[in-house]
């Protein structure tokens, strides 16, 4: 009988549907299916593949608990959500969000370990009911099974790339140099006072006459009021804004990543700052209210590597190596998988 099973390793990206929650295990994903690396693990055949993420949604009074005490993380599940749970079981499991942990450790066991899983960030549980742990260098996790890397696991294929910039050519004609400008809000650990706010829309005008066109974005968590000024200031100044897809269209920013010269962000994301430094974009830290340790040692892995700086009135650019965490903590995965699967001789 014909061997039906589909090359390369089986990958099951596990999330609770947030996007920005669920784009680290993607990353890693695609940068473990890029195809250097598929290359390497065309020999494992699976049954188990899946398009798309499993997205899990528990509720009920379990989810008030650890995720190491759900005594039956299936019965929290939507009877549609449970029914995906079932083998064939894939060979790499990525799972990322506080209410995947239990699902992870669930999987382990109905696997009988088969499956490789791999959690990201600070599962805040023993690391035991993990294969492979790969957190931010700042949450300042160790152990065995520990792969930290600094900030996110931010990954794009070369073909995301170059359709994303096909998608907005006029971008191209743009002066430069092209700032790209990233403006989050208020978090746990960082606020949008008033007067941050009008520190950071006192760098963005700076900027605006520094460059030669400012391409500004901003985050759910920015305030309403933060929103307006700067589409006002956008207007004020030539910009490109955008905010969402209903009121400014298609989003340009991965677009925007790839063809801007430097970029200024605030302090508040992890995420706008490993953007740019994938890469290679000098990056300018705007400072909000408030702060932690755990960001101070965020901003200081980025700092140490040349990639950002903190904003001191001007925009100025520099070269460094692309920031392609991802793409580490991938190989890190397919040693590991190569361990189990070897590659026939």
């Amino acid at each position: 009988m014909a061997d039906l099973s589909v090359q390369g390793p089986s990958i099951w990206v596990v999330s609770d549907g947030r996007a920005g929650i669920e784009r680290q295990s993607l990353s890693l994903a695609r940068a473990l299916a890029a195809p250097e690396r598929a290359a390497k693990l065309a020999h494992i055949r699976s049954d188990a593949h899946r398009d798309a993420p499993l997205r899990l949604t528990p509720s009920g009074w379990m989810t008030r608990l650890r995720p190491d005490f759900w005594p039956a993380p299936l019965a929290a599940l939507p009877p549609d959500q449970r029914a995906l749970l079932v083998p064939p079981w894939p060979d790499v499991w990525i799972a990322t969000g506080r209410r995947s942990i239990a699902y992870s450790r669930w999987l382990k066991r109905a696997s009988a370990g088969a499956t490789l899983v791999v959690q990201t960030q600070d599962p805040k549980v023993s690391l035991s009911n993990f294969d492979l742990v790969i957190p931010p260098e700042h949450d300042a996790l160790t152990g065995a099974n520990v792969f930290p890397i600094l900030g996110p696991p931010t990954w794009w294929s070369p073909e995301e790339i170059a359709a994303a910039q096909a998608r907005f050519p006029e971008l191209g004609a743009d002066p430069g140099p092209r700032v790209l400008v990233s403006v989050g809000g208020d978090s746990k650990t960082h606020r949008m006072s008033d007067p941050a706010a009008a520190r950071v829309e006192y760098a963005i005008r700076t900027a605006a006459a520094q460059a030669g066109k400012l391409w500004i974005t901003v985050s759910r968590r920015t305030p309403d009021a933060m929103r307006t000024r700067l589409r006002l200031l956008a207007e004020e100044t030539g910009a490109r804004f955008w905010e969402n897809q209903d009121r400014d269209g298609p989003n340009p920013y991965l677009a925007w990543l790839a063809s801007c010269d430097a970029a200024l962000v605030t302090e508040d994301s992890a995420n706008m700052l490993a953007d740019p430094a994938f890469f290679g974009k000098p990056v300018h830290l705007m400072k909000l209210e408030g702060g932690s340790p755990r960001f101070d040692r965020l901003h200081r892995g980025f700092i140490d590597r040349h990639a950002a700086r903190w904003h001191a009135g001007k925009i100025e650019t520099w070269s460094y190596p692309p920031i392609r965490e991802a793409e580490r903590a991938a190989d890190e995965i397919m040693r590991r998988l190569l361990a189990r699967r070897p590659a026939p001789a």
